[in-house]
């Protein structure tokens, strides 16, 4: 995979020699000859789509980066479209060889820098917020209100005198109430909440409640930990008197917060601070060809460096679960992991949910067909490096390297369990064009395709579509994807912090029955 592709030469990219289908680099129309693999194509194949190599039986599995990505329904000619009409889930076994991929890491000798903020208890951000939490969504409108009144855009001298400050957020949310004070639900919200509350990006912070919910501030703090200090201010709407008198003192709070927060500077540490979480959305049938892998490499290269990388989205790495296990340090994180597949399991099932029920629409029309073939692709995201944990969602990270953490596929979800777990920068590839952000913690947003990128610059912030081009290798992506991470870390501004994203993106996981 590191090598440039000739465009001139192959119209298609085919992975590894033992693969049955190749991917189209453009549009090919019927009968069209493909020089390497020897067949012509029948009808028409998208951008990013697969057609057969070989003649393929029905009842058959069908393989792409030498795993079995599915089962063919009908019989496939050599030249033939293979996607939805033709190719089906099934069940793979696996052998899941732990630790027999795992190999002694070669770190650095010394780790490249970054201009980071250093905490008073040696933390280190990525960026300087204050911060607005809420623990109910009936306190929601509030912490609007209150960010609001310092926005740079519809109120631009509010921050004016405080040029370290990076803004002041509301990450509110759906949930905190009309559910079981001692279950599941609560202690998971809780514990993003928490997570988020001991940020090292968010300078000072408060949290608003409703004073009636069920997610009790005060029970929050006893269960994370948390204490009120100058950094951390807690109230409710009905202790302080109703919402215009909850705003005013929010607001007040902030202006007396903004001289503290604000006396910052950053300083050179080590890229070791570095914690990112790695995303995928709006995949295509690129993104396991250039973005990912891409990413991977920088992945790679941040490990090397002490750094940390999150891998997640937990049925997205259904069905290439074995190429983390081969990778695992340990039997524990190995068992840990697959523990955590068989509850998705049984979670789908007592929802009348099947795992298979990925890939999405845009997926599909990106040239997805099944989760296996999905999950091989995301699974490029986390490089080669050892696994060396595996943590329950929006736990808190505390190991270095590659760390798997469970969370749903969806990404506002999924990044936010990373952001709680201490993620300080979150990487996000993209082949249909996703837009999003993740504060306190910037986002990168990586192409998989210069298509895309051509299309929505403004949103993106590098494109691996150079390696589908054949102008980059992977390993030059990776480089150049991790001097970025380098870069914004130091303060540089993401195309999604630009926009504003970052705040109707807090979406906490919620579990279990709304009652």
């Amino acid at each position: 995979m590191s090598q440039l592709f000739d465009p001139a030469q192959n119209p298609f990219i085919r992975i590894h020699p033992a693969d049955d289908v190749v991917i189209a680099r453009q549009q090919l129309l019927g009968g069209t000859q493909l020089a390497g693999v020897g067949v012509t194509v029948s009808g028409l194949i998208p951008p990013g789509h697969k057609l057969a190599v070989r003649s393929i039986k029905a009842g058959e599995p069908v393989r792409r980066y030498n795993q079995i990505i599915g089962i063919a329904k009908t019989d496939i000619a050599p030249g033939q479209h293979v996607h939805t009409h033709n190719l089906a889930f099934g069940d793979v076994a696996h052998d899941y060889a732990v630790g027999q991929g795992a190999l002694p890491t070669q770190y650095v000798a010394k780790p490249a820098p970054f201009d980071g903020i250093v905490r008073p208890d040696g933390r280190v951000a990525t960026r300087n917020y204050i911060g607005i939490l809420t623990s109910v969504n009936c306190s929601a409108t509030v912490a609007r209100a209150i960010a609001d009144h310092f926005r740079r855009d519809i109120h631009p001298e509010a921050l004016a005198a405080y040029p370290n400050i990076d803004g002041v957020v509301a990450l509110t949310h759906g949930g905190g109430c009309a559910t079981a004070s001692d279950g599941e639900p609560l202690r998971v919200l809780r514990r993003t909440l928490g997570g988020y509350a001991r940020h090292p990006n968010f300078g000072a912070l408060m949290m608003v409640g409703l004073g009636c919910e069920t997610n009790q501030i005060s029970g929050l703090m006893e269960q994370e930990g948390l204490q009120e200090s100058q950094r951390l201010q807690t109230f409710s709407i009905q202790d302080t008197g109703g919402t215009s008198k909850t705003v005013a003192r929010g607001i007040e709070l902030v202006l007396w917060m903004l001289d503290e927060a604000n006396r910052v500077t950053r300083q050179p540490v080590p890229a070791s601070h570095i914690m990112v979480g790695l995303q995928c959305g709006g995949s295509d049938g690129y993104s396991g060809i250039s973005a990912n892998p891409a990413l991977g490499a920088a992945v790679d290269r941040l490990v090397r460096h002490g750094g940390t990388a999150i891998l997640s989205e937990s049925p997205e790495v259904y069905g290439g679960e074995h190429l983390l296990t081969r990778r695992a340090v340990s039997k524990e994180v190995a068992d840990k992991l697959l523990a955590r597949l068989r509850w998705w399991e049984n979670y789908c099932a007592r929802n009348d949910g099947e795992m298979d029920n990925n890939p999405s629409a845009g997926n599909k029309a990106g040239g997805l067909t099944t989760i296996l073939e999905k999950s091989l692709g995301a699974i490029a995201k986390s490089g080669t490096t050892n696994l060396v944990d595996v943590v329950e969602y929006a736990e808190r990270v505390t190991a270095k390297g590659l760390v798997f953490m469970d969370t749903p596929g969806y990404d506002p979800v999924s990044a936010t369990g990373q952001v709680a777990g201490g993620a300080n920068l979150i990487c996000f590839t993209t082949g249909r064009g996703s837009a999003y952000g993740c504060a306190p913690s910037p986002s990168l947003k990586l192409s998989t395709n210069t298509a895309l990128w051509i299309k929505q610059q403004e949103d993106i912030d590098i494109n691996c579509g150079e390696v589908i081009d054949g102008t980059a290798t992977i390993d030059e992506m990776g480089e150049r994807i991790f001097r970025l991470m380098l870069e914004t870390a130091s303060g540089q501004r993401t195309k999604s912090e630009l926009h504003g994203y970052g705040q109707n993106e807090f979406v906490p996981w919620q579990l279990g029955a709304v009652m």
